[in-house]
């Protein structure tokens, strides 16, 4: 369900952040003071292998983990994935076997499963592919972005979705040292109301976006195209997958392709626009490029039934 179509209140969420209970440098109420401070609603405090119970009458906190499978390539063989919602540990201590089995327990477990950093993890599609109940990726990681520079993974995100698979997208900070690396992505949730159960429903439904600052205001599917309205924006891109998808830009290279300007602010950055379908695929996502060169991230829209089909 589009989050802009759903009724509740939109809740500005920090869905990946680690204390001293595993290899971060905050305690857990320090984490929590932080994230507070900078006006939060919610808090998955993601300790490795570790569930961090606090009190908070400020910030919602969800409960959360960090758990690890075995992968046969790169230079750890290790990828790690999000659990949100679970209320206990699995008995394996050190890493699941397989992605596939760490998400399906999550899962059976009343949780929700995303897949962690896959850009500085060294995933490809086919590591996302063979884990059926993963929800989705961290489009963005701050964390691996400020230190390494791999922390985007929207080309790992297109790859996915342009083979079929099902996949939503979080921006999180992966925050350890609190000052230098949080603040910098979240997720924007569209929630029934502010609570565990509607935030894990939220995420699990894909009625949220993700920020590192840009904000999309509305998604819509109009009579043969995408409508957008955002926070003002350099560009905004309905991108879908190889040659595919459309982009219209502000200043000094302002062309468009496939897709039109519908309103400016006062200063000439694009608030609002109008794209066509995409050519040959059944989905799309729209990400908008902030004046400040901030990101944000829609989910992917299904567009099966809105595009013909001559076969």
């Amino acid at each position: 369900m589009s989050p802009f179509d759903r009724p509740g209140v939109w809740l500005r969420c920090q869905l990946h952040a680690h204390t001293t209970n595993s290899d971060g440098d905050p305690t857990p109420q320090g984490l929590i003071d932080h994230y507070e401070r900078a006006e939060y609603d919610v808090l998955a405090i993601t300790d490795h292998w570790h569930i961090t119970r606090h009190d908070s009458e400020e910030i919602l906190l969800l409960p959360a983990s960090e758990l690890s499978a075995r992968i046969e390539h790169g230079p750890h063989r290790e990828a790690d994935v999000l659990a949100y919602g679970i209320e206990e540990l699995p008995e394996v201590r050190d890493h699941f076997p397989t992605i596939a089995e760490a998400a399906s327990w999550i899962v059976a477990h009343g949780g929700v499963a995303i897949l962690a950093h896959p850009y500085w993890s060294g995933l490809g599609p086919d590591d996302y592919l063979g884990a059926d109940d993963l929800s989705g990726i961290e489009v963005f990681n701050g964390g691996c972005e400020i230190a390494q520079g791999n922390g985007l993974s929207a080309v790992h995100w297109d790859d996915i979705l342009d083979r079929g698979g099902r996949a939503l997208a979080i921006a999180t900070d992966d925050a350890h040292h609190v000052g230098q690396d949080s603040r910098l992505g979240w997720t924007m949730v569209r929630a029934a109301e502010r609570s565990v159960a509607a935030v894990l429903a939220a995420l699990r439904d894909g009625a949220f976006y993700s920020s590192t600052g840009a904000t999309i205001e509305d998604v819509r599917l109009v009579d043969g195209g995408v409508d957008v309205r955002s926070s003002p924006a350099r560009s905004i891109t309905l991108r879908s997958g190889a040659w595919d998808g459309g982009r219209v830009n502000a200043g000094r290279y302002a062309m468009h392709y496939r897709g039109r300007v519908l309103e400016r602010d006062s200063a000439g950055a694009i608030v609002a626009a109008r794209f066509e379908l995409p050519e040959f695929r059944p989905w799309a996502r729209v990400e908008v490029g902030g004046i400040d060169g901030s990101l944000a991230w829609g989910n992917p829209i299904d567009l099966s039934g809105a595009i013909p089909r001559s076969d």
